[in-house]
């Protein structure tokens, strides 16, 4: 368990098993605390009920505060301080992740009056302190460093990162190609990190926004000014039964992950007949034409080679339509007509047997009636459903859903106001890509300068995002396009038309364009076409 230790008598950790309550006596705790309500994900974790009958017969004092992660007040707190005056310590306190635990152990001690034993006792609150934070050195977390640092060069920015190497995903579906080298596609993060930024390499475990402080992995805390937000999203393998077992053996890859991208090219290049599965979840995804650009390039090659009528293929999308804006359908259809594609709307992958090569889907009818359907293999392309961090999911800063909620226009938090957001896990309506990034970093360096020095937020983003739609080799539909689907073609040309130079824009300038300007600060094209509507 990854327990988090924050004074002598207290400390956090995440869902805990019956199991667990052996280890936990022996390490010396007396009494156990539950923060996650009984009915949370349906109730398919042992129930407060069930661990304070476990807890009594391991010899351990247990009590229940129940707690939303969206809603934590002083009253948790207040609740909390009591809990730890009547308990023999030290205490263990879990929820799902951790965070609300440790949230509530914030809450208690800001509430504690002078003097408080309570307050006195608690010994590892003291952050370090910056000007402004960035979590997350993604394509989002670098980009907008290098921004602020160009419009403020003596700004103290601390980026807070694990990762030692930063990848360019757009590359990846090429590699799945064989039309880019996979290691053209990553580098050191220390090589990317702007001069002058303090980069923490660690990760956040619980976002405190009411403190403007942040929790580490280790239980640091740091403290800023400004906030900015870009973590990204997760792949959530796991929600697929049998997938994390059987991705890259048996016929079974993704171009959703960097070390699986050459797979796919050695399962393409090798396929001479039988049948090629490729999926796409629910939304939403990030670039949410990569799915189906994995078939195209597949396809094309299929047919180069003369193999076309022996593999069979099929498109399974959880969605109703090939691709979300109208306006770039039909162009995608003829494709899927010359490939001899079959489409499966309404049909979501839900498990795997690699080593059988059986996958199964759940599919929706006409009716709405829900089936599951089993399908044989030589080749599954699968995409994993898309989910926020825990960390960010866990937090105030979330909506319903979990992205981080700000002003689609603004990018700026709508409950904390030195609170900004980009990238993935915006909660904005726009297509997650790194076209959008681009753009969303420029106007939140200028609006989170504006902001410091009390002016209105003038930078509004319109929702841009770009899919160049790879449907051939040596071909692209570039689809560029705002909220509400409305086009915003960067080039005077019809951008339902697949076009040469579209393919060597995808393969040589816009990787030149993301390593050399957008990382490094220098904004080409990245001024949004008018105001910004809400969607």
């Amino acid at each position: 368990m990854p327990v988090i230790k924050h004074s002598d008598s207290f400390s956090t950790t995440s869902q805990i098993c019956r199991e667990d309550l052996i280890d936990i006596a022996a390490a010396g705790y007396k009494s156990v605390i539950c923060n996650r309500p009984d009915n949370e994900d349906g109730g398919r974790h042992v129930s407060s009920s069930e661990l304070a009958v476990a807890c009594a017969s391991a010899g351990l004092a247990f009590s229940y505060l129940p707690a939303h992660a969206t809603h934590i007040d002083k009253e948790h707190g207040e609740a909390l301080r009591a809990l730890l005056a009547e308990m023999p310590g030290p205490t263990l306190a879990f929820c799902r992740t951790g965070n609300r635990s440790t949230n509530i152990f914030r809450m208690a001690n800001i509430i504690a009056a002078p003097g408080d034993s309570f307050r006195a006792e608690q010994s590892n609150d003291k952050p370090q302190q910056f000007e402004v934070v960035i979590v997350g050195g993604g394509s989002a977390g670098i980009a907008v460093a290098s921004s602020l640092l160009r419009r403020a060069p003596n700004i103290q920015i601390a980026v807070i990162e694990p990762c030692s190497h930063h990848y360019y995903q757009p590359a990846w579906t090429l590699v799945g190609a064989g039309a880019f080298r996979h290691d053209k596609a990553v580098r050191p993060m220390a090589s990317l990190m702007p001069e002058g930024v303090h980069w923490i390499r660690n990760a956040v475990s619980a976002f405190l926004p009411d403190h403007n402080r942040l929790q580490l992995d280790d239980g640091q805390l740091i403290g800023y000014q400004q906030l900015i937000v870009c973590t990204g999203l997760r792949l959530a393998w796991e929600k697929i039964e049998g997938l994390k077992e059987a991705l890259g053996k048996n016929g079974v890859t993704s171009n959703y992950r960097h070390d699986l991208a050459p797979y796919t090219w050695q399962l393409v290049s090798q396929l001479k007949r039988g049948t090629a599965l490729f999926s796409q979840p629910a939304m939403p995804i990030k670039c949410a034409g990569a799915p189906q650009k994995a078939m195209y390039l597949s396809c094309d090659h299929w047919l180069r080679k003369g193999r076309s009528k022996q593999i069979e293929v099929e498109f399974n999308s959880a969605g109703t339509t090939l691709f979300g804006v109208a306006a770039f359908v039909p162009s995608l259809m003829r494709y899927v007509e010359k490939y001899g594609a079959r489409l499966a709307f309404e049909s979501n992958l839900v498990k795997v047997d690699g080593e059988r090569k059986l996958a199964w889907f759940e599919v929706t009818d006409a009716n709405g009636n829900l089936s599951r359907e089993r399908k044989s293999f030589d080749m599954l392309h699968a995409v994993p459903p898309q989910v926020p961090p825990d960390a960010v999911r866990n937090s105030p800063l979330a909506n319903a859903e979990g992205w981080c909620e700000v002003d689609p226009a603004s990018l700026r938090h709508v409950r904390y106001r030195n609170v900004f957001a980009l990238g993935d896990i915006c909660s904005t309506a726009n297509a997650k890509t790194v076209a959008a990034i681009r753009k969303q970093a420029v106007v939140v360096a200028d609006n989170l300068l504006a902001a410091c020095d009390g002016l209105p937020l003038s930078a509004r983003y319109d929702g841009y995002g770009a899919c160049p739609l790879t449907v051939e080799r040596g071909k692209v539909i570039l689809a560029e396009f705002g909220y509400g689907g409305k086009l915003l073609p960067t080039f005077r040309l019809d951008p339902t038309v697949a076009r040469r130079s579209h393919w060597f824009l995808k393969t040589i300038v816009l990787p030149w364009v993301y390593w050399k300007l957008m990382l490094k600060g220098r904004e080409w094209l990245t001024k949004s076409s008018e105001p910004a509507q809400k969607p």
